[in-house]
């Protein structure tokens, strides 16, 4: 496990980081989609193929996603419908109503090119 900040550079630095620690790592689970683009990255630079040589995976699905090379394969976690909610969420506690709880929406896989 290697902490970032959730930016391209910072998944650079992670992925560069595990491949030093275990030259043998065949997968990245990177916080977000940014993180792993910078992850493939250091993958390519250290002479590595994604996916032959390590599968990359990210989280948010963002369009950029979609365009790297290869294509990255990520978690969509709906972002429509976490500002509906949201914002339902919020118009009620302005009219005075209090939170109801957690609320867990769907998330699911869309595999690309990267794993």
């Amino acid at each position: 496990m290697a902490y970032g900040a959730f930016t391209r550079g910072s998944g650079e630095q992670c992925a560069d980081e595990l491949l030093r620690r275990d030259p043998e790592l065949d997968a990245i689970f990177a916080a977000n989609d940014l993180m792993a683009i910078g992850a493939m990255r250091a993958i390519k630079d250290a002479g590595r193929r994604v996916p032959d040589d390590v599968a990359v995976i990210g989280f948010d699905d963002i369009e950029l996603s979609q365009h790297t090379e290869p294509p990255l394969s990520t978690i969509n976690q709906a972002i429509a419908a976490q500002a509906r909610l949201m914002v339902e969420l919020l118009l009620a506690r302005i009219d005075g109503q209090p939170a109801d709880g957690a609320h867990i929406l769907p998330t699911y896989l869309v595999e690309r090119g990267s794993t």
